[in-house]
């Protein structure tokens, strides 16, 4: 049925322990020449079965999709998927009144490795993250539409930037299945314009979603300046929660727009916000002391080991900044999204932050991705979002 690819000895013991990554050094030899994306089944040196999965050049050689012998078809994925969606329903993310936002596929978190889907309302916006995932795209949208039971009625393809470049796919953002232009959303009562044809991501920041609840609750009377605000996620939040006034900063004047709009849609004339097209380090730098609470979510300062170094200074920098302007008693809301950052490493770098400020800083919540975004106990690299909430004296 496949090609069968062989470790070298000793090699299977990660995958005894379902680690779903096989590296391109543990590969002995594969009968045949299998094309890039195609299935294969991987075998101990000795000839037993061990997993079946992708195959793909580079450092990671095989993303396992299943460690049981069987065919990956139509069937396969309705059933995977029909996993993640009663998940999601179980624990409250889908099929709630008020939100119809949510992740459906986490990659490897929900056994589909290189496979990104977030619902938008009617919508289902695609990220293949492997060339495998690319090639069975078709069938995983047909599959996704039954199983999600009627919710979903259109699928949006976005792996232009995400697939490897050498791969020479050809691949195209645009619908596969259905077609909408409507790109209003609802999270948590809230409504958010979706920007998925030239957003970052899927389109929206759907991993943020409970720790913009938990800024809520904090913005009662505060004057809020929400840094690397994107689509204004956390602002939207401050304005419900009752803060004093809600400044929105980012570089890009798209992302300011987008703001705009999604302040205006809910909060419509609402004076008490504005919005900034503007470096981050030059509005701190030049900015007075009379914010009582900031958050800091920028984009991933490493996307890979060789920047940590790098990152790690760019956070302590960034931290350090918000500790000597954020007022008394102030509160800070601060992230990484990059997956090299552990949490650790992270929180070390914010420790140097407040020092270098010789303010007293309290830890009062730490961070994590939601639900949605569910951790492989097997794969801990999925743990990529970490974040602290700080009430500085």
């Amino acid at each position: 049925m496949y090609k069968n690819l062989f470790l070298k000895r000793g090699k299977e013991e990660s995958l005894e322990r379902f680690h779903p990554w096989i590296f391109s050094g543990a590969v002995h030899h594969i009968e045949g020449e299998p094309e890039e994306g195609e299935v294969v089944r991987v075998l101990a040196d000795d000839g037993k079965f061990v997993a079946v999965g992708h195959w793909q050049i580079g450092s990671i050689a095989v993303r396992v999709l299943d460690f049981n012998d069987r065919k990956i078809d139509m069937t396969y994925w309705a059933q995977r998927l029909q996993e993640a969606y009663g998940m999601r329903k179980s624990i409250g993310v889908a099929g709630r009144e008020g939100n119809d936002t949510y992740r459906l596929a986490h990659g490897e978190g929900d056994n589909l490795p290189g496979l990104v889907i977030d619902i938008y309302g009617h919508t289902a916006v695609m990220q293949a993250h492997s060339v495998g995932m690319h090639m069975a795209r078709h069938d995983i949208a047909a599959a996704l539409l039954q199983a999600t039971e009627g919710t979903v009625e259109n699928v949006y393809y976005k792996s232009e930037t995400t697939l490897p470049f050498k791969a020479a796919l050809g691949q195209e953002n645009g619908f596969i299945a259905g077609g909408s232009t409507d790109n209003v959303a609802i999270e948590n009562g809230l409504k958010f314009h979706i920007d998925w044809l030239k957003g970052q991501k899927t389109g929206f920041f759907v991993d943020q979603r409970d720790n913009r609840a938990l800024l809520e609750r904090y913005a009662r009377g505060r004057e809020v300046l929400n840094m690397f605000c994107y689509t204004g996620g956390f602002s939207v939040y401050a304005l419900r929660g009752g803060a004093k006034l809600v400044h929105s900063v980012d570089s890009s004047s798209k992302a300011i727009d987008l703001t705009r709009d999604n302040v205006a849609l809910n909060f419509p004339g609402d004076t008490r916000h504005e919005a900034f097209a503007e470096d981050a380090f030059k509005y701190l730098d030049a900015m007075g002391h009379h914010y009582d609470l900031i958050v800091l979510d920028p984009p991933a300062f490493a996307k890979h080991r060789d920047a940590l170094r790098q990152a790690l200074k760019g956070y302590t920098r960034l931290n350090a900044k918000a500790f000597e302007k954020i007022k008394p008693g102030g509160i800070l809301f601060t992230f990484s999204c990059s997956q090299v950052v552990s949490k650790e490493q992270f929180r070390t770098a914010i420790f140097t932050a407040a020092a270098q400020s010789k303010r007293r800083v309290r830890i009062l919540h730490q961070l994590h991705q939601p639900a949605d975004h569910p951790i492989d106990i097997y794969h801990p690299e999925g743990e990529y979002l970490k974040g602290l909430v700080l009430f500085v004296e």
